[in-house]
């Protein structure tokens, strides 16, 4: 039996029986009466059922047929008897490629709880909750690139490890190979010498890679980044990773509504491309999550299941009010006048995911735009809206809430104008000698210019109805963990 023969699990279930001889290997998912075999090898949600000839079968062998262990199986592929399936193998040749004591291997065939999984991440995969999420991952990021280089985007790789702040949070992972054993030069007063430091100044890894997103419109007109972003922000929340993969499309020539307009388009394509590609990873996750919700009180469910609701995104457009159109509903909404708001609400608040959450689940009960942000709240790159009245200053800003999650794409039409641009940076302690190449934009050629950024994982949380975010990347990276 050659390696190069085998044929997927997820390919043979879609062929034609016809007792023609096949070699299929993959991982046991179970093995009763020693005579069924559910193999699965993560090319599709649904195991394949080989059937074994116990009576003629090696003892020895049979025993060794545990969960967990890792086969290679000739046989033939014949049309099935059973319930569920189409077809079926019957083993001819059975050869176990890994043993797997059923003594110590954690997986067993029962219901595990998802904290219990996130401990042994480096196994979850081989769940068929995380082969259902990491399949449809890969078809989000996959429709990502298909997206944008259908657009004419140019991929563009901004970098890692950077010596700015785009955000100017200041939440930050520090880049170094200083020691730290309190030996680092110093300068004289008594802060460190990043001079002597590999790249000669302090350095981070990045929040965003937008900044230099922007040098790369302002010369091919429309580029897109997908990569990894991180914030050193201390939040051990459902909705935080300090490590997650961010798209972040800039366009020249573009406003805040063709922004708008794009991000629409993106969020209706990826979610296209999942129902379209992984509908039985889909149904799988659909049915996972209602019977997760049989165990939450009635005002907690959802209205409706997880492809409805994706079918719904798409079907629908979005809804786009003002920030200030959206404070006014919050504030004649039941939740706040019964206090039941957990946080205040009035005009230049930042929302809170409780306040986003009301607006796309209980008020409009589909995905909403809300534009113009109070300009104090928001970043300094963000273009100034003309005509506002002093001290309700705002910005042409976008954000995107979904149900479920909340905000998840942030965006903006960008500052063009330079003297606008450097009032606010100076407004906002932003010192314009560390931003002189950002600056060159506006000084040589600027052009009206927008972008967002989508976090991936909110995104894969959206699509796979799976309710915290470490349960959609395979490695979480949160406070005190950093595992694998």
């Amino acid at each position: 039996m050659a390696f190069n023969h085998r044929i997927k699990i997820t390919a043979l279930l879609r062929t034609a029986p016809e007792q023609q001889d096949i070699t299929v290997m993959g991982w046991v998912r179970t093995f009763r009466s020693n005579r069924f075999i559910a193999l699965n090898d993560g090319s599709t949600i649904s195991n394949l059922q080989v059937v074994v000839d116990f009576e003629n079968t090696d003892e020895a062998l049979l025993r060794r047929i545990t969960t967990g262990a890792c086969l290679r199986v000739a046989g033939k592929l014949v049309a099935s008897t059973g319930s569920g399936q189409t077809v079926e193998v019957h083993a001819t040749q059975i050869d176990i490629l890994g043993d797997s004591d059923p003594e110590k291997f954690p997986l067993q065939p029962k219901k595990h709880s998802l904290e219990f999984l996130r401990e042994i991440a480096h196994l979850r995969p081989r769940t068929q909750t995380f082969g259902a999420v990491y399949r449809l991952r890969n078809t989000l990021a996959a429709a990502t690139h298909e997206f944008f280089q259908g657009r004419g985007f140019v991929y563009w790789h901004s970098p890692i490890i950077t010596a700015s702040d785009a955000e100017g949070a200041g939440e930050m992972f520090r880049v170094t190979t200083l020691p730290m054993d309190g030996t680092a030069p110093r300068l004289e007063d008594g802060s460190i010498d990043y001079r002597e430091d590999f790249f000669g100044k302090a350095t981070n890894l990045t929040v965003s890679g937008q900044l230099e997103g922007e040098l790369g419109a302002m010369a091919l007109s429309e580029i897109y980044t997908f990569g990894p972003t991180f914030r050193a922000e201390n939040s051990n929340t459902a909705r935080h990773l300090a490590e997650f993969w961010m798209i972040e499309p800039e366009m020249a020539f573009y406003d805040l509504e063709d922004n708008m307009n794009l991000a629409e388009d993106y969020i209706r394509y990826l979610i296209e491309a999942a129902m379209s590609r992984n509908a039985d990873d889909l149904a799988f996750l659909d049915q996972r999550l209602q019977e997760e919700e049989k165990a939450l009180p009635q005002d907690k469910r959802s209205d409706m299941g997880l492809k409805d609701k994706l079918q719904f995104v798409i079907d629908n457009k979005f809804e786009r009010i003002t920030y200030t159109e959206a404070i006014d509903i919050l504030l004649n909404s039941t939740p706040y006048k019964k206090k039941k708001f957990q946080y205040e609400v009035a005009w230049g608040i930042d929302l809170q995911s409780e306040h986003e959450r009301y607006l796309v689940e209980k008020h409009f009960k589909k995905p909403v735009i809300v534009t113009g942000y109070p300009a104090a709240i928001k970043a300094f790159y963000m273009r100034m809206n003309d005509g506002c009245e002093p001290g309700r200053e705002t910005v042409a800003a976008m954000d995107i809430l979904a149900p479920g999650i909340g905000e998840i794409v942030g965006g903006s039409q960008r500052e063009e104008r330079l003297d606008k641009l450097l009032a606010r940076m100076d407004a906002m302690g932003i010192p314009a000698h560390e931003m002189e190449w950002f600056l060159d934009t506006r000084r040589f050629g600027a052009c009206p210019h927008s972008g967002f950024g989508l976090g991936f994982e909110r995104m894969v949380q959206f699509v796979t109805g799976m309710t915290n975010i470490r349960d959609v990347i395979p490695f979480a990276r949160t406070p005190k963990n950093c595992e694998f």
